[in-house]
Order: C-alpha cells, then sequence, then structure tokens
C-alpha cells in the first residue's frame, strides 16, 4: 500500500477546476503583485479569524519578521521562545542583533513551559516569541497574562497552527501579532511561500502593511526601513479558494487524528494530547515512541513515509553556538527530540490506510 504523507496531489485534484481557472485568469490579466486577489484574501483571512486585520506576506518567515521589525524590537534586545521548533522563530530575531532566550518545553503538549518564562526575564526582555507545535497553540491566555504583567509584547508564531483555537477564539486574535505560514503542507497552504500576520491593533496593522512593502507610505516614499514581503497574486487566488473550504478540512483532519489515537491506545506509544480548552489544526500527528529511528526505518521500508519534527534542539544548532549552551540545558526538549515521530498526516487518509498504518507500527515496536 502507498501512503502520501501530505499528499498535495490530492489536494489540489480536490478544487482543481477552481483553482485553475483562477490561475489562468490571473496570468491573461497580468496582475501578478499587489492585485485584487490579495487584498481579497486579506479580507477573508480577517472574517475567518473574526477579529482584527490580516496582512499577507511572502512567507511564514517574512511573517515572523514583519512582526518583530512592527514591534521596534532592536539590536542587544532579548526574546523569550523556545528550543523546541523549526529554526524561523529564532533565526529571524537573531538576524536582527536580538538574542533567542530559550525556554524549555511541557512534555504534554510540546509548547513553550509557561511556568519557566518569568524566570528568563532580564532588564533586556522585550517580547515573549511562542510557538504553536504541531497544530495546537500553548496556553495563549496565560501567557498573555505574563506578557501584560511584566510589560513585554507578545508574538505567536502560528505557523502550524492556523485555524485551531484556545477557549473558542482562534490562535491568530492572540498576541500583540500573530504569524502563520502558507506552505503547501500546512493545514491551509498555497504553491509556494506565503505567509500572514495577524493584529487587533490598528496602528500595527499599518506599520506591518508599510514594512511589507520597503516601508513605503505612498509610491517612492519610505518613513520606514522594510522589506519585500508581498505576496503575489497567484498564491492569494490558490488560497481563497482553499479557504472556502478550510473549516471542513480541519474537521477531516481532526477524524485522522482521533481514529489514529483510537486505534494506538496502550500499544506503547505516546499519542498526542490535546489540552482542554484548545483545538489543533492537526498540521502534524507526532507520537512519542521508544527506538524512534530504528522504528522510522521499518516503517519506511513497509512505504509508509514518516518525519521527525524536530531531531535537534535549536541550543545545540551550530548557528547558535555563541549563546554557550549544552547538552542537558533543556532536558524536555532534547527528550522530545530523541522520541518524536510524525504519521502521515492529510485528510484524505483511508480507514483502510489508517488502520495499515497502526497495524504495521504495532508489528514494529
Amino acid at each position: 500500500m502507498m501512503i502520501d504523507f501530505a499528499n498535495l496531489k490530492e489536494t489540489h485534484r480536490e478544487q482543481q477546476a477552481e483553482i485553475e481557472e483562477a490561475m489562468i485568469s490571473i496570468a491573461r490579466n497580468a496582475q501578478y503583485i499587489m492585485g485584487q486577489e490579495v487584498s481579497g484574501l486579506e479580507t477573508e483571512l480577517a472574517a475567518f479569524v473574526g477579529e482584527g486585520r490580516a496582512i499577507a506576506c511572502s512567507s511564514g518567515s517574512s511573517a515572523l519578521l514583519l512582526a518583530i521589525l512592527a514591534l521596534g524590537l532592536a539590536p542587544g534586545d532579548e526574546v523569550i521562545t523556545t528550543p523546541f521548533s523549526f529554526i524561523a522563530s529564532s533565526s529571524m530575531p537573531a538576524l536582527l542583533g536580538i538574542k533567542p532566550v530559550f525556554v524549555d518545553i511541557l512534555p504534554d503538549d510540546f509548547n513553550i513551559d509557561p511556568a519557566q518564562i518569568e524566570s528568563a526575564i532580564t532588564p533586556k526582555t522585550k517580547a515573549i516569541l511562542a510557538v504553536s507545535l504541531y497544530g495546537q497553540p500553548p496556553n495563549l491566555e496565560q501567557l498573555e497574562q505574563i506578557a501584560q504583567r511584566q510589560d513585554l509584547r507578545l508574538i505567536i508564531d502560528g505557523a502550524q497552527s492556523f485555524g485551531a483555537t484556545c477557549n473558542k477564539r482562534k490562535d491568530s486574535v492572540f498576541g500583540d501579532i500573530a504569524t502563520t505560514s502558507f506552505f503547501p503542507s500546512k493545514p491551509l497552504g498555497c504553491y509556494g511561500d506565503g505567509g500572514a500576520v495577524f493584529t487587533r491593533n490598528e496602528e500595527l496593522a499599518e506599520r506591518l502593511f508599510s514594512l511589507h512593502l520597503h516601508g513605503q507610505s505612498e509610491r517612492y516614499v519610505h518613513p520606514l526601513l522594510g522589506i519585500n514581503g508581498r505576496l503575489d497574486s497567484l498564491q492569494a487566488a490558490v488560497l481563497r479558494i482553499k479557504l472556502r473550504i478550510f473549516e471542513d478540512t480541519l474537521a477531516r483532519r481532526n477524524k485522522v487524528a482521533q481514529r489514529y489515537s483510537e486505534l494506538l491506545e496502550g500499544c506503547g506509544v505516546v499519542v498526542p494530547r490535546v489540552c482542554e480548552g484548545r483545538t489543533s489544526s492537526w498540521a502534524q500527528y507526532t507520537l512519542r515512541v521508544p527506538n524512534r529511528d530504528a522504528l522510522a526505518e521499518r516503517l519506511h521500508g513497509a512505504q509508509i513515509p514518516t518525519a521527525v519534527h524536530y531531531p535537534l534542539g535549536l541550543h545545540l544548532q551550530e548557528c547558535f553556538k555563541s549563546l554557550g549552551h549544552e547538552m542537558g540545558d533543556f532536558p524536555e526538549t532534547e527528550k522530545a527530540s530523541a522520541e518524536v515521530l510524525s504519521l502521515p498526516m492529510n485528510p484524505y487518509l483511508s480507514e483502510e490506510q489508517i488502520q495499515y498504518i497502526v497495524q504495521t507500527l504495532k508489528d514494529n515496536l
């Protein structure tokens, strides 16, 4: 049985006629940059999350960069974040001369441990950058309380969790600025790189909009130093069409996750847990397993693709060597890095495929 990890081909086939018609229309009218598709997408994204403004941008990484610039963080400042994440959450501040200060994760949801944040604050701390891992946000209300109490800005890196909720509110409405990614394999993905920033603060929204156009206020007038962070019209058109069925997509991903967890119960692996008051967009279905690398190799031999998100904590990456960390500094991150294994996750997995994956996994534990 052939299993596709993210099944992007089926994602396209599901809305193929609409998407291809929209892309041909853009090719014919030649409105490739900042066209009506982009502004339409921004309106629809804001309506989907239910509060504030949305500004579409060129990637999840540029979304983080824009958030940091908009909040006025500067070289020498510090931002508290997690070492268990894709590198962009720490590399974007570091590129601007801002020091990432790591706080370990909770073992149940893999997200930053709020209880450890305040002890990591120094006079140089200006923000908390919280990452929503595998589709589930951290305790966003608790993080907002900490940020308010400590007079810090709060950035939510929701690259993996667009559509997830915390106490019935979309994760994109929390913090000073929330970001997401529309990388093709994300729950809502485009056909290249793409992202968005969200804020309930109109002044920040105007600043973000300017910053993603090289800091301009009007053509060739640049009050701010910004970047080329625009989303192109082709990607916006794809996202607008896929957004129409996104709630259904999330429901189907949730059903796949529930079925995995039911079938894996009691077999010696730790299944993912969604904490009370939260929902997950299930960007990944990630287990903790014994002998992870050997198990992954056996699954691959049975034509079951897997992935490791992530095999090395950021505190141990060569590019952050100057921070002076060593093995043992963040034990929960290091334990997770040795145990996590992501199974195929997409809304098109059939019952037969799920049962095959689970049975093969059980047979090889």
